[in-house]
């Protein structure tokens, strides 16, 4: 059942459709009453449609409703609405967490004399667990079944908390490890594209049609824009609140047109097209701001090339990317094995409600826009450590050598042998092939050419260098259908590409060890290793600790890569590889289009899809083995470095206390540009030496067993010794040493190490950074951790979405330095101290002045902006956080 609001503008129409009445909110009736609609991007319109439905007066009005309608005038607002999306999507990493928070609020609530079950989701909540397997074991044809194995071993723990949740919690359904990613699953089979339930109310029991909405706990949950599914990512924080009634609170988004023309050229592949877009709206500056498709070129773009412009939207920075729904659309969803009646509802209703795609009509009104024509996308990659840092194919190699000397300080190629191996290893060989990852494992188009790259590469006798560790790792259990049915596997299989798991693998940091000789000879003579995945990020310390550049590329030259060995050398004008008649190029092995297309054609049906998803969540025997009980409250294992009762909740009373001021601060770490949640919480291996390695080694937990930071985010005495730890952090306090290090009245050591020191003091801590501070993943634990190690303030040039709104989430108050000042127009070097006043009456976006303390006594001020964007957040701000608040307001 779903709630709706009182319907003041008699917006409720009805839609039959093969012999069903629904009712739905008609933005035709909205239109008459409130003006034109039909210039409204289409993403606004989902918007609208969602005022229309939850007006009630009070938490959303016709106010709301009109300030969507007259955005038009000048394609921006500042009104804030309150959103409510259909559904939650989670998967394990920052799922896990989530439903520990959810247990540790079922006991709060308790404690203050509340009902547990109130805390239970009210809208539906799918968590696919995807995240945890390793690739421990490749290019066997028993890697997948061993890496299961392991992977069933680390995380019991987990698994029977999860299985937990899902017999607890109402509303909570869990896809079982093995199955595919997370996104590819929406994709292919939770999204419906109008969604549609029954209603509570006066007439209850109709049957109502909605637009399929959702916030997911995963930033790539925006995948899902390319079915025309309004879709974004949140902290788990954020997303359990929504997931217990709260509604989103956000300004009404300035919009962006992308206007596509024109088609790809004959071996030009959707990742190509991808890393050229990314690289022109990161430019562009698209932060906060939705991003919508549109033009002639959408007509030819098949419904997988969209899902990987779409996935990609945290990468170029926007909340999300959409297209709207079309022909296509529909297509995929009987491709994908929806039934007839969801498809005839999605088409009726997207046509009814001025949603549907159409090509003679004027484009709708944008905040800005630019234009692509996609005939001159070249062949591309990302790298080495950013992926809006987009190189041609033909360049990669003058990229890699002049960042050896730039970025690595390195005066040339060092090249050493490999113990017990018959070959050397040298800077830029690739020793991680790996293919991927949501963004590309879910177009069939790219795996089906890499498949047909790995045929060829075989027929002329080509094979990868010995030096790479090559995985497979598809988002969905379709893809080893269509591949197995088009013989594909046997090549794959003969480049080294064995599947070794469904789930992100290399992707999130899971890429396994490499072999022990081939690490030591890295890491003994500072070898800069290359890796190349046909993943969506390659921030630094986040595939591999023993590899530091990380180039993202189309899954067929993945396989390329893997043949050839070394991003060092020109990929078109010298040879992959010497084949049994000779010198193979690049050219020799790519396929045609009409050969990928024919391939697709032939091998891919919905029987496929009906069959893999018939009964997705049962899983397999190890799932089936896992027996848990439901209950009201879970009970907490008392030795369990997984699963840990968190300390929010700790004397939470029904009234907050005023937030106190933030005087004389010491700062714990001064950070840089484009500092990304993968530098502030690792999702990768955890070090011995490190505050988290201590931890475990002290609760007896072997080096072999300590999984990653990501798969034990249940455990805040992990996550928060954690937190900052990335190998490649730096922190100016500490000049020249890289890893999460700062100091302690003068003593360099650990940031865990030091944030205890000065909590002992009672000292409050902030943070100070650059531009694009918390970009990348939605890991909620990046502002836990930070509010864990008591940091009262964050002050940057500039804050990516997800992370901000986290930081408020958490209780932290987000600062923005006035226009031109910096942490380096100020000097600093970690000996000042900062006093901020005046927080408890703080206003969402005013300025703030900030007292700064130097070591020799002088002092003065600067000006930042708070960054509490809405009245909404301050609620939670001066709540402690949001799980304060809701917990609160269910409790009274």
């Amino acid at each position: 059942m779903t709630a709706i609001g009182n319907d003041t503008l008699g917006t409720r129409d009805t839609l039959d459709v093969g012999g069903t009445t629904y009712h739905y909110y008609s933005l035709a009736k909205a239109a008459a009453k409130l003006g034109d609609v039909s210039r409204l991007p289409f993403s606004m319109k989902v918007l609208l449609e969602n005022m229309l439905r939850f007006e009630d007066g009070t938490t959303v009005t016709t106010e709301d409703a009109q300030a969507l309608v007259d955005w038009q005038k000048d394609a921006r607002s500042n009104r804030e609405i309150q959103y409510r999306p259909a559904r939650v999507l989670m998967q394990d990493f920052t799922g896990v967490p989530c439903v520990v928070d959810l247990a540790a609020m079922r006991d709060a609530i308790t404690t203050l004399g509340g009902d547990p079950a109130k805390i239970n989701p009210q809208v539906p909540v799918h968590l696919v667990i995807d995240h945890s397997v390793m690739v421990d074991e490749f290019g066997t044809p028993k890697a997948f079944e061993n890496n299961v194995d392991l992977e069933y071993e680390r995380n019991l723990e987990r698994y029977e908390f999860l299985k937990w949740g899902s017999k607890a919690l109402d509303n909570f359904k869990v896809v079982p490890p093995g199955t595919g990613i997370c996104h590819q699953v929406n994709l292919e089979y939770v999204s419906q594209a109008v969604w549609s339930s029954s209603v509570t109310g006066s007439d209850g029991g109709d049957m109502i049609a909605y637009p399929d909405t959702l916030v997911g706990t995963d930033s790539h949950t925006t995948m899902v824009n390319g079915l025309g599914v309004l879709g974004w990512g949140v902290g788990g924080i954020e997303a359990e609140a929504a997931m217990l009634g709260q509604p989103v609170s956000m300004l009404i988004p300035e919009v962006v047109g992308f206007k596509l023309i024109g088609a790809l050229k004959e071996g030009i592949t959707a990742t190509d097209l991808v890393l050229t877009v990314t690289q022109m709206l990161r430019a562009k500056g698209v932060v906060g701001r939705f991003v919508e498709f549109y033009g002639p070129g959408l007509a030819s773009m098949s419904l997988a090339d969209r899902a990987t412009i779409a996935n990609m939207a945290p990468e170029y920075g926007a909340t999300c990317g959409f297209f709207p729904i079309d022909d296509k659309t529909l297509d995929y969803m009987r491709l994908t094995g929806r039934d007839d009646a969801t498809v005839a509802l999605v088409e009726a209703y997207a046509k009814a409600q001025g949603m549907w795609r159409l090509d003679d009509v004027a484009d709708p009104i944008f905040t800005d826009t630019l234009a692509l024509d996609m005939s001159s996308v070249e062949p591309s990659l990302a790298g080495p450590k950013r992926p809006q840092d987009r190189v041609s194919l033909g360049h990669v190699d003058d990229t890699f050598n002049s960042d050896l000397a730039t970025v690595y300080k390195k005066a040339g190629a060092v090249r050493v042998p490999v113990e017990g191996a018959a070959h050397d290893i040298g800077d830029g060989d690739v020793v991680i092939a790996a293919i991927t990852s949501c963004t590309n494992t879910s177009n069939p188009s790219v795996l089906i050419a890499a498949g047909l790259v790995a045929r060829k590469a075989r027929a002329a006798g080509l094979t990868p260098k010995p030096w790479v560790k090559t995985s497979l790792a598809p988002g969905s259990q379709v893809v080893t259908d269509y591949l197995d049915k088009a013989g594909l596997t046997e090549d794959l299989n003969a480049m080294g590409f064995n599947l070794v798991g469904y789930g992100c693998t290399t992707c999130i940091g899971n890429s396994g060890p490499l072999a022990e000789p081939i690490s030591a000879a890295i890491n003994g003579n500072d070898i800069v290793a290359a890796s190349v995945l046909s993943g969506n990020r390659n921030f630094e310390g986040r595939v591999s600790a023993d590899v530091r550049a990380n180039f993202l590329a189309s899954p067929p030259l993945v396989v390329a890569y893997a043949i050839k060995g070394t991003v060092t050398e020109d990929m078109y004008d010298t040879p992959l590889g010497e084949g049994t008649n000779g010198p193979v190029f690049l050219k020799d092995i790519w396929p045609t289009n009409e050969e990928v297309a024919s391939t697709m054609a032939a091998n891919i049906d919905d029987g496929m899809f009906r069959a893999r998803y018939g009964n997705v969540y049962a899983g397999d025997a190890h799932w089936a083995g896992i027996q848990v009980e439901g209950s009201d409250t879970y009970r907490w294992p008392a030795a369990s470095t997984y699963i840990a009762n968190p300390p929010y909740f700790e004397g939470l009373t029904m009234t907050p206390a005023p937030v106190a001021d933030i005087i004389e601060a010491k700062p714990l770490a001064i950070l840089g540009d484009s500092i990304t949640t993968d530098h502030i919480s690792p999702a990768g291996s955890i070090k011995a030496d490190s505050p988290a390695g201590s931890f475990l080694q002290e609760h007896q937990v072997n080096k072999k067993d300590f999984n990653s930071y990501g798969a034990r985010r249940g455990n805040h005495d992990v996550m928060m010794r954690g937190t900052f730890a990335n190998i490649r952090i730096k922190n100016e306090m500490v000049p020249g040493v890289e890893g999460g290090m700062s100091r302690y009245e003068g003593e360099t050591m650990p940031i865990y190490d030091a944030a205890m020191r000065h909590k002992a003091d009672g000292t409050p801590l902030v943070v100070i950074a650059g531009k694009e501070y918390g970009t990348g993943s939605s890991r909620d634990w990046a502002a836990k951790g930070t509010n864990l190690l008591g940091v009262r303030a964050v002050i940057t040039e500039s804050f990516e979405r997800i992370h901000r709104s986290n930081l408020v989430g958490m209780g932290v108050l987000p600062l923005q330095f006035a226009e031109g000042v910096t942490r380096q127009t100020l000097g600093l070097t970690g000996d000042e101290t900062f006093t901020i006043t005046g927080v408890a009456n703080i206003r969402p976006r005013q300025d703030v002045e900030v007292q700064l303390v130097r070591a020799d006594g002088s002092s003065e001020s600067f000006m930042t902006k708070c960054r509490i964007d809405t009245v909404n957040e301050l609620e939670y701000f001066l709540n402690g956080g949001i799980l304060h608040y809701v917990l609160r307001k269910l409790a009274a």
